[in-house]
């Protein structure tokens, strides 16, 4: 496997609405976050849903974002995250 990206990677998500069965939640889309982990490489689900094989794999990466990134009026504390599972053809590098 070939991964883009690495851990510790700035990322944005690219801000898409393709039609199909989409496994990449909006509320992250167009958001900057960094690169946790790369799980792997596994079938696209995004073609799978459709039956096709979802070959070629992709790399899979957790992605950490920071709270007020996602929603500018959070009330939590400071360096709250959360992580989402992207498909590498969802990220570019961010800033």
């Amino acid at each position: 496997m070939s991964a883009r990206f690495a851990p510790g990677d700035a990322v944005r998500v690219r801000w898409a609405h393709p039609p199909g069965h989409l496994r990449t939640p909006y509320y992250v889309r167009g958001k900057n976050g960094v690169i946790e982990r790369i799980c792997g490489a596994f079938a696209n689900p995004e073609e799978l849903a459709f039956g096709r094989d979802g070959l070629p794999t992709r790399p899979l990466y957790r992605v950490r974002f920071d709270q007020r990134t996602l929603w500018p009026d959070y009330a939590g504390r400071e360096g709250d995250s959360v992580e989402v599972e992207i498909f590498e053809h969802w990220l570019e590098p961010g800033t």
